[in-house]
């Protein structure tokens, strides 16, 4: 069968009305915040000017505001990467260029302590569904300058919010009870932060659709020390939610004003990438 006989979803779906977010162009800002939880759209959108519920569809709620002018976004892509990449691909649909995590995650290393910020430099991709967009050996890395911004409004800022900031490589997982203590292990013995499940996906899809991706997380866990709440309400990481939300909306300000995109794009702006996407050969 030819390949203009079956359905190309990415043609089909490009600047109109998208199926599973139910949001379509004109809905978001540039700058989208991707929390998982749904409810932590909700705790984003106290942060912004003017926010409005856009939709909430499935695990995808979106709102939209504004911080100092500047139109911000959020959507939550639930867990895991499959849903991840669901939601980064409608959301550049319909217009969205630049998306930063705002997630838990679980530190891999002594001194990383529940509420703690890690930025993430790169990913080692433990995933699935990254391998659909990219060769295996391929890296899952941040746009740098986004990664950049972040990494300095977040030193910025971390006295007067009350955090220790960490930045260095991670891990995505598909499968949180499938993370036993020989890959634990596995990880640590890698030097990993820490691991989470959704950034390695977004860091391809972003790099191979010429868009913009960072990760910031506060600390859930150490599963390096077994240090962990998994009854009850964990204070610590509640807190570096909304210091993890504050760095964000504030690195987002600085990069638009400070010339971090500008100087990002000037070192690219002679290159000509292919257009075509990878596919895996099936």
């Amino acid at each position: 069968m030819a390949d203009s006989e079956v359905l190309n979803k990415e043609k089909e779906t490009l600047g109109k009305a998208q199926y599973h977010i139910h949001v379509k162009p004109g809905d978001v800002g540039k700058y989208v915040l991707l929390p998982g939880d749904p409810d932590r759209v909700l705790r984003i959108a106290k942060y912004l000017d003017d926010p409005k519920e856009i939709a909430f569809h499935r695990e995808h709620r979106t709102c939209t505001g504004s911080y100092k002018g500047i139109a911000i976004s959020a959507t939550s892509t639930g867990m895991g990467c499959p849903s991840t990449a669901i939601a980064v691909e409608e959301l550049a649909n319909v217009g969205a260029t630049h998306f930063i995590r705002v997630g838990s995650t679980g530190a891999l290393q002594k001194g990383l302590n529940i509420g703690d910020l890690v930025v993430s430099t790169g990913s080692l991709r433990l995933d699935g569904t990254s391998s659909y967009y990219a060769h295996e050996g391929f890296p899952a890395v941040p746009d740098h300058f986004l990664t950049h911004a972040l990494i300095d409004t977040a030193n910025g800022l971390k006295e007067e919010l009350g955090y220790d900031l960490h930045a260095g490589i991670g891990v995505t997982s598909d499968a949180f009870y499938g993370e036993t203590p020989e890959l634990i292990r596995f990880m640590i013995e890698h030097r990993a932060l820490n691991v989470e499940m959704e950034s390695s996906v977004l860091f391809i899809i972003a790099h191979m659709r010429g868009l913009k991706a960072a990760m910031i997380c506060a600390v859930s866990s150490n599963l390096a020390t077994n240090d962990f709440i998994y009854e009850g309400v964990n204070e610590g990481l509640v807190k570096g939610w909304d210091n993890e939300i504050k760095v964000v909306l504030e690195a987002i300000y600085n990069y638009e004003t400070k010339g971090y995109e500008d100087f990002g794009n000037s070192l690219t702006e002679k290159i000509s990438f292919d257009k075509k996407r990878f596919h895996p050969t099936w």
